[in-house]
This record gives C-alpha cells, sequence and structure tokens, in this order.
C-alpha cells in the first residue's frame, strides 16, 4: 500500500510562512481567548499538525507571523521545537484587528530573502501531507491548489476559475463561465520571480485605505497578472477552521479521513 503521509522526502531549500494573526471571531465565543491554529485535533494542536506536515515534505525553514495572543503561539512554539526539525522564525503584525494584507506586510523581509519558492499559508487548515507535497513538487513555478467539490451552502469561498488552463481570477461570489471553478484552500508557492510583485501589492495596499485589504487582494493581483498554475487536489480531505461547527466535522470527519489516507 502507498503511504503517503510518510512517503521519504528529502529536504528542500523552501521557506514557509504561516498566517495566523487573526482574531477569528466567529469561535472566540465558544472557545474563548484561543488562537484558531492552537485548537487541538486528535490530541495534538493546528500548529502541531502544519509543523508536522511541513517535515514530511521536507520544508525545513518556517516563519510564523502572529498578532492576537500571540504570547500563546510563542509559548507553544518553545513546546514544539525540540519535537520537529524545523528553523523556526516569528515575525509580529501589532495591527491584526485591521486588514490581513498587513500580515503579507509584516512578512516582507522574509519574502525579499528568499531566492527559492515560497509557501505561503492560512493557518487555519486541517490537511494531509499530501495536499502540501503536490503543492510543492507541482511543475509550476507559482501555484496554488483548488478544490472542485465546494459548496457555498454555508459558507462563502474564495473561488478559482480557469479558464485556458490557468487560473483567471480569485474572489469570493465570481460567476461566469470557466472551464474549471474549485474553492482556493488557502495555500500557495511563489517563486522568487513573482516575490517583487506581491511585496509591491502588498506595500501599496498597506497604507490608508489599503490597510483593510486582505491578503486575498495581494493574490487576485497575481492571478489577474497571470503568474499561478493550479493542482487540484480535489478528493483529499481538508478543512478550514472557520465555524464552530467546523472544529467538530474536523475532528470526526476529516482527521479519521486524513490518517486512513495516510496509513
Amino acid at each position: 500500500m502507498r503511504t503517503l503521509g510518510k512517503a521519504r522526502v528529502e529536504p528542500n531549500g523552501m521557506k514557509a510562512i504561516i498566517y495566523a494573526a487573526g482574531i477569528g471571531k466567529r469561535l472566540e465565543g465558544v472557545f474563548g481567548k484561543r488562537p484558531k491554529i492552537l485548537l487541538p485535533f486528535g490530541g495534538r494542536s493546528l500548529l502541531d499538525w502544519h509543523l508536522q506536515r511541513l517535515t514530511e515534505v521536507g520544508v525545513r525553514q518556517l516563519v510564523m507571523v502572529t498578532g492576537y495572543e500571540r504570547g500563546q503561539i510563542e509559548a507553544a512554539l518553545n513546546v514544539l521545537r525540540p519535537r520537529h526539525p524545523l528553523a523556526i522564525s516569528t515575525r509580529v503584525n501589532p495591527d491584526f484587528t485591521e486588514g490581513s494584507v498587513l500580515s503579507f506586510h509584516a512578512s516582507i523581509p522574509d519574502l525579499e530573502s528568499a531566492t527559492e519558492p515560497v509557501l505561503l499559508m492560512d493557518g487555519d487548515v486541517l490537511y494531509p501531507a499530501e495536499m502540501l507535497r503536490r503543492l510543492v513538487q507541482s511543475k509550476h513555478s507559482t501555484a496554488l491548489l483548488i478544490d472542485r467539490d465546494y459548496s457555498t451552502a454555508d459558507d462563502d469561498p474564495v473561488l478559482v476559475p480557469i479558464k485556458d488552463g490557468k487560473p483567471c481570477d480569485f474572489r469570493k461570489k465570481w460567476s461566469g463561465e470557466a472551464e474549471v471553478v474549485g474553492e482556493s484552500i488557502g495555500f500557495f508557492k511563489v517563486d522568487p520571480a513573482d516575490l517583487p510583485l506581491l511585496i509591491e501589492e502588498t506595500h501599496e495596499r498597506s497604507t490608508g485605505a489599503g490597510r483593510a485589504d486582505s491578503y486575498d487582494d495581494v493574490t487576485r493581483a497575481l492571478v489577474l497578472a497571470g503568474r499561478f498554475g493550479y493542482e487540484d487536489v480535489t478528493g483529499l480531505p481538508w478543512m478550514e477552521i472557520d465555524f464552530p461547527g467546523d472544529v467538530g466535522r474536523a475532528k470526526d470527519e476529516v482527521l479519521p479521513a486524513i490518517r486512513k489516507l495516510s496509513s
């Protein structure tokens, strides 16, 4: 049997940046002042799962962008560092109550210093190593992930339409004609050649009214510029932790499916 989650992967030069600065207001009333990335699934925090998945695909450098209750995340990292072969550093977004583009802005020094592709990752996703592996190993130097099996019944996903084999837009409530339409997973691989545009867009949106923008707005600019390829991960189990009900589904349905995939 193929062991997707345990396949041997050689270390690579990629740097991962996980954005975990937000408050998560929809969950605060249920779980209190706990960052989403510290919620437990199967006896391990989402942060711990991230560190394992990155290790499994050969990533050895991680930058955590924190903000809300950052002391809790720092304390968790102090416990987890000895368990994972990752060089972990942190950046702080002190303006985490404003647009998430400011978290991108906090990570600009790490983007500017990158000489290999960079992984940009939402912190509130539970997923298998295979999903991340497909992104890391994508033939596209700059790539995103899509899932065609999405629903708008109880959420408002960021949609990615595909035309002529490439993403042509990146936004919520998209409608129109396309060869394929999928939901963005929230993970991106960006080639060093495309980082200057990402940095420029981030700088421009980090002042004035632009401070209310999200990093989805920056990503959309790169998509509209034709910089992204894509990988279809439809069928792989994953869950964005956004609503209280997502926590139960992630524990009862998604995590068992991930474990089955990896065994």
